[in-house]
């Protein structure tokens, strides 16, 4: 690992390669708060890479060598290999060449560092943890992989406060590099297989973060490699709805997307707590935000005013549409673990049908857990599945779309099948739609281009039946060859009887 001091008084100018990614976007908007003279570039433009441009970014689209001449360093996304001209150039120069991560740790482990980490639900509790702190007025720096409206932006830096807390990537291997003074552990499981050889090596790199906790590691007792790894550290805190977790979530119900239970430390109720952010792991996983916001002092009662005015991540349980007639949920879900979770929230809060569209993310993780996806969409009423977003991996032979919808027959799943076009998908869902669905896209892809379309055409459509004095039936995407004489005709966006 290069090393960089980012934290000195003396501006550096730094290039970053693949700058419009949310993980890339936010180092660049850390360095320049702290300074420096940050450069980018990227095949695309983004909507982030605008508002980093107003801050002072040096944005080029593509990429060229001469761009990275005269750097005190050079840090590129995991999506750069070498044969990229930027990343071959900086080699042969000599430059310090960071990865994402490790331009991250040598922030995170400059300040009092906090660290969540786990399979699924960092995010969002990371944001939480950011949002609490703010609430009891810690003033913490942040790094979030998404866009948190909450929060303002995906990372920022507060030269008044000490604590700073970011979303630890393991996909990689690269959290080992942090060094924080506490550590939230939310879940640990088969994941990432196209890195990591098998379970034992995952969890070797969370133990190696939780030794390199200096202070305490929070622990997730409802997750049982979770909890079996933190029962053996010293300095260990558990949390969760298990019966004896350290600090306890019970009496847990949720209504109308809206999550309330009681937390306990011990044998002592701490008070009642209510999040907008549904689902019985986020109240888990905010548990163990208020174990954190507790043991650095700060009064439950303003922790629970922080929980209750966090909203969530852009992707996660993103409504697009909520309306009189159907709603539209986004959710960037895309391990079988995630998917149960987000489509189990879907039912508990919803009476009618559920609908979801969903989109395979790696060739390798969808042949790897084959079955475990073939059993994830119980709750979902009708299941339409895309073909595999590649994520940069060469495809694999037949497995695709319909080899996940084979697997969710043969386990019993009455309605599941392909559709290979994200394009396609709202124009295939739409005339099946009835009143009281509610849809969800589902994946880490571009599936949520077909949720926003779908969420438009639908918003559009329950405008047409309120002109029509809600006597009208409005249909989406309807086949009009279902209605003419010769069984001839596209789909129209809109048909109203």
């Amino acid at each position: 690992m290069a090393t960089i001091d980012f934290l000195s008084s003396s501006p550096l100018r730094v290039h970053l390669i693949g700058v419009a990614g949310s993980g890339m976007s936010g180092i660049a908007g850390l360095l320049l708060e702290l300074g420096h003279h940050v450069s980018g570039s990227d095949k695309v433009d983004s909507a982030e890479v605008e508002r980093l441009k107003k801050l002072g970014l040096d944005f080029q689209t593509g990429h060229a060598a001469e761009r990275v001449r005269g750097c005190d360093a050079v840090v590129y996304s995991s999506a750069i290999k070498p044969g990229n001209p930027e990343h071959d150039e900086a080699t042969r120069l000599g430059h310090p060449l960071l990865r994402r991560a490790e331009a991250l740790a040598a922030i995170l482990n400059r300040r009092r560092g906090i660290v969540v980490a786990g399979m699924h639900g960092k995010t969002t509790t990371s944001a939480m943890a950011a949002h609490v702190l703010r609430g009891g007025d810690l003033r913490p720096g942040h790094y979030v992989g998404a866009e948190i409206p909450v929060l303002g932006t995906n990372a920022a830096w507060d030269k008044e406060g000490e604590w700073f807390v970011a979303e630890g990537d393991e996909s990689d291997g690269t959290i080992v590099l942090y060094a924080p003074e506490h550590s939230i552990l939310l879940n640990i499981e088969e994941e990432h297989l196209d890195f990591y050889a098998d379970l034992a090596a995952i969890e070797a790199v969370y133990r190696r973060l939780c030794e390199q906790t200096s202070g305490t590691v929070f622990y997730c007792a409802d997750d049982p490699h979770a909890a079996r790894l933190g029962r053996s550290l010293p300095r260990g805190i558990s949390f969760g709805a298990t019966e004896g977790a350290d600090y306890r979530l019970r009496r847990y119900h949720a209504e109308r997307f809206q999550s309330r239970f009681e937390v306990w430390r011990g044998g002592e109720k701490l008070g009642e707590a209510a999040l907008n952010v549904p689902g019985l792991h986020n109240a888990s996983n905010a548990t163990g935000v208020v174990a954190l916001a507790t043991e650095l002092g700060i009064p439950f009662e303003r922790i629970a005013a922080s929980l209750d005015t966090f909203r969530g991540a852009r992707r996660r349980f993103e409504f697009l549409h909520r309306g009189e007639q159907f709603a539209v949920v986004d959710d960037y879900a895309h391990h079988p673990s995630e998917l149960r979770a987000t489509l189990a929230t879907a039912r508990g809060g919803h009476r009618g049908r559920i609908v979801a569209m969903f989109q395979p993310h790696r060739y390798s993780r969808t042949l790897k857990l084959r079955r475990e996806f073939g059993t994830a969409f119980e709750d979902a009423d009708l299941v339409l599945i895309a073909d595999v977003y590649p994520a940069s991996e060469a495809p694999i032979p037949g497995v695709d779309g319909a080899m996940l919808a084979a697997e969710m027959s043969a386990a019993g799943h009455p309605a599941a099948e392909s559709q290979p076009s994200v394009a396609r998908m709202a124009a295939t869902v739409g005339p099946r739609l009835r009143a009281g669905d509610l849809v969800l896209s589902l994946g880490a892809g571009n599936i949520h281009e077909a949720g926003r379309a779908l969420a438009a055409d639908l918003a559009r459509a329950e405008e047409l039946h309120a002109a029509a004095g809600g006597e009208a039936e409005v249909r989406v995407r309807e086949p009009m060859a279902r209605h003419t004489t010769l069984r001839v005709g596209g789909p129209a966006r809109w048909v109203v009887w």
